[in-house]
């Protein structure tokens, strides 16, 4: 049963995300284990509430959907991993392993299936703050839960994992702009749309995209303070996590830089990496990795007061806080 999930979590990392799949080889032999197996679960979630399979075939919701239905069984489900009780469901068998044997926070899981609730009430996005919310929910929270893999509790390195996750999203927004909207979604910001006179229903016209490009490449720009602070604890990391996570922070915002760099054409075929350019960014990962040992743990740096602040972080002390406070 355990190599069929690992055999299970790995075939849906393989369809589901080509980019981050290419990393995740990178970890070593426990931590990507648990890793593909957490991917799973999130990808399962993910697929229940859209109606997909392995993030593909997305629909407008009908009226009168089960999809609320359907988030509040997830989070039976996930309340009966964290208690033990036998899991049949493959992608729940999976996380329960996961969370239980890396101690992986309740609040992180069910703060990712809030991001799941958003879609279906309906949330909408006037800000960047609101933006980034849904960043945190969906992707930053992941950062979390895939840190604690990794052995990290230190809030300051949890932090720049999570900020690593608000850069992938951002990133995701901007190159998913068009596939959104035509289902009816749209993350970017409304305020940002109003600004570069895009009417919200009418984002995925044609007529719009070279007024479209400009708001995804300022998406793009506001992913590079989170990619930076990202970086800023890659030192934190064991070494071949560091390459995994390097390698795909590059993947990631070569992404974004692709997305920028095709302006209004942005959309005409779904932007990624090659696999000569993956190749290339895991060589420059693994530098990046190696360096990060040369110098002081770089997490303990401030982290830009600008940036958008995770929930919960406050209450969080820090190790070298919480030595103090013991004596």
């Amino acid at each position: 049963m355990s190599e069929a999930l690992l055999d299970h979590a790995t075939r849906t990392i393989e369809v589901g995300s080509k980019s981050f799949a290419a990393a995740a080889k990178l970890f070593d032999l426990a931590t990507r284990r648990s890793v593909l197996m957490l991917y799973a679960w999130c990808r399962h979630c993910d697929d229940v509430v859209d109606g997909q399979e392995l993030g593909f075939n997305a629909a407008p919701r009908a009226q009168g959907d089960n999809a609320a239905d359907k988030l509040a069984e997830l989070r039976q489900q996930t309340r009966r991993a964290y208690a033990g009780e036998k899991m049949r469901d493959p992608a729940f068998a999976a996380f329960q392993e996961v969370a239980l044997r890396h101690q992986i926070p309740q609040r992180f899981a069910f703060d990712h299936l809030a991001g799941f609730a958003m879609d279906v009430e309906g949330a909408r996005y006037d800000t960047i703050d609101d933006t980034l919310r849904y960043c945190y929910h969906v992707a930053g929270v992941v950062g979390l839960m895939m840190a604690s893999i990794m052995g990290v509790s230190d809030p300051r390195v949890l932090d720049r994992a999570c900020d690593l996750g608000l850069a992938f999203q951002l990133t995701n927004i901007a190159r998913d702009i068009v596939e959104d909207a035509q289902v009816n979604r749209c993350y970017v910001p409304a305020q940002w749309l109003r600004e570069a006179g895009i009417p919200l229903d009418q984002v995925a016209l044609p007529r719009h995209r070279a007024a479209l490009a400009k708001v995804a490449a300022r998406l793009v720009d506001h992913a590079e303070p989170y990619y930076d602070s990202a970086l800023a604890g890659i030192a934190d990391l064991p070494l071949r996590s560091a390459w995994a996570i390097a390698t795909a922070r590059k993947v990631y915002r070569q992404i974004g830089v692709v997305v920028k760099r095709r302006g209004a054409r942005a959309w005409d075929e779904r932007a990624g990496t090659s696999k000569a350019t993956k190749l290339r960014l895991l060589a420059e990962g693994g530098v990046q990795a190696l360096s990060s040992r040369l110098g002081s743990a770089s997490s303990a740096r401030p982290r830009p007061q600008d940036l958008w602040q995770r929930p919960g972080a406050a209450g969080e002390a820090a190790p070298d806080a919480a030595r103090a406070s013991a004596a």
